[in-house]
């Protein structure tokens, strides 16, 4: 996939499409590793693997990831009361 590079206020960024980051489980605000391998000129982004206690089912983890997304302003908003 080819993607540009631009600015955004004081930082550089390479948007990736809604759908890439659903088939890696990986929502807005998810914690990924960034790996420079110069080598090979190349940029890897991981999605970071959190230990959690017990299994959480990937189709209720990616309902509540969009539950988020969707609802971003009205939780943000809350989350300042």
């Amino acid at each position: 996939m080819v993607r540009k590079i631009f600015r955004t206020g004081n930082s550089i960024v390479v948007s990736l499409p809604k759908n890439a980051l659903e088939q890696l489980g990986v929502a807005e605000g998810a914690d990924v590793q960034v790996e420079l391998d110069q080598e090979n000129r190349q940029i890897v982004i991981r999605p970071v693997q959190l230990p959690i206690a017990g299994s959480i089912d990937e189709a209720f983890a990616r309902q509540v990831a969009e539950f988020i997304e969707k609802y971003r302003p009205a939780l943000e908003s809350l989350a300042k009361k």
